[in-house]
């Protein structure tokens, strides 16, 4: 299953999920900040129905976040938790892992190098 969000203009955030072995991936390329945090937001919401929630945020792609995508995520993880599941995030580049780790999400959210590792952790 594979549903895109729009082609990204130049910095702006594109969104794909797809699913591998039960779990969902959010593939994120582009910026994070206050203009797309609702779309993050809901992007990273547990689908209905689904039991327990399992999500991986790829963020490979994200070249930028702010508060509001710190803020984006740890809602996704409180509503994912809530429903008995995970979230976790994937290859978070060097910037953004900084701030992840600067603002303490990384002891909160599970981050990975990887999107494997994520999958299989």
């Amino acid at each position: 299953m594979t549903d895109t969000h729009g082609p990204a203009q130049p910095g702006q955030l594109s969104i794909d999920h797809t699913t591998i072995d039960g779990i969902r991936v959010v593939t994120l390329r582009g910026e994070i900040d206050d203009t797309v945090k609702d779309i993050l937001t809901q992007a990273l919401l547990p689908p209905a129905g689904a039991t327990p929630p399992r999500t991986v945020a790829d963020c490979s792609g994200v070249t930028f976040i702010d508060s509001s995508g710190v803020n984006a995520f740890l809602t996704a993880y409180r509503a994912t938790s809530s429903a008995q599941g995970w979230l976790r995030i994937a290859g978070a580049t060097e910037a953004v892992l900084r701030v992840l780790q600067i603002v303490g999400l990384d002891t909160v959210i599970p981050c990975h190098p990887t999107l494997e590792q994520a999958l299989t952790a």
